[in-house]
């Protein structure tokens, strides 16, 4: 499913026209997107967890020649989906 096709049947569920739910879909990315730069975790009930994790500093070494290499910290964002949603995935879909 496409940002289109998302935005249109979200539009038709909630009765809003479909640049009023672009605005508020981009409004709650941004809103979220922030929170994350500031290193804050999200929870969403009954969907799942957003959380932000630093991944260390660590040595990588080049396959091919063999050269070592200094890999800098990073923050990484990670979803962890509520324990009913991974249950419906495994199943296929079906509740």
């Amino acid at each position: 499913m496409n940002n289109k096709d998302f935005i249109t049947e979200l539009a038709d569920r909630t009765g809003y026209s479909t640049e009023d739910t672009q605005r508020m879909v981009d409004l709650v990315i941004e809103t979220m997107s922030d929170h994350f730069q500031e290193g804050d975790n999200m929870q969403i009930p009954s969907f799942g967890t957003f959380e932000v994790k630093k991944k260390m500093e660590r040595i990588m070494v080049n396959p091919s020649t063999g050269q070592r290499m200094l890999v800098p910290p990073k923050l990484v964002l990670n979803f962890k989906p509520n324990v009913s949603w991974k249950e419906r995935i495994k199943n296929g879909g079906a509740e």
